[in-house]
């Protein structure tokens, strides 16, 4: 599995690529996890590695989708503690439930979406708190 760090308009996405069956590509992005075909003759390429003394961006706490769905259930409220892979909601896209998982562990500090909610896509559905680490302590 190799993890990519992505910018979309302005916004970091961490994004794990892993080979599935028959060329088919699992990509997981904000918890969930897309099937991924890519056009004949290409390649993922190696994930660049960052530099020996560079700071590496710690890990967003929202989360969102990248497609509209609804809502089918939340497992979280407001002050609730996660732990990162943990399931928090599932989302109903394009006639599949995807589980939707914690970025990091942390606290829930905003849940701005409730079951049977239809979602729009790059909403911020679930914010997480992160917990300290020593390097977030130390800048």
């Amino acid at each position: 599995m190799a993890t990519y760090e992505i910018d979309i308009d302005g916004e970091i996405f961490s994004v794990e690529i892993e080979d599935g069956e028959d060329g088919i590509l699992n990509a997981s992005v904000g918890g969930v996890t897309y099937q991924v075909t890519l056009p004949e003759g290409a390649e993922v390429a190696a994930p660049r590695r960052r530099n020996a003394g560079g700071k590496s961006r710690g890990k967003s706490g929202t989360v969102s989708t990248s497609i509209p769905g609804k809502i089918v259930t939340l497992e979280v409220s407001p002050g609730d503690a996660v732990t990162e892979g943990q399931v928090i909601l599932i989302l109903e896209a394009m006639k599949m439930q995807n589980e939707v998982t914690a970025p990091v562990t942390g606290i829930v500090s905003a849940v701005n979406c409730a079951e049977g909610d239809n979602v729009e896509a790059n909403m911020a559905l679930v914010v997480i708190e992160p917990e300290a680490t020593e390097e977030t302590v130390s800048e």
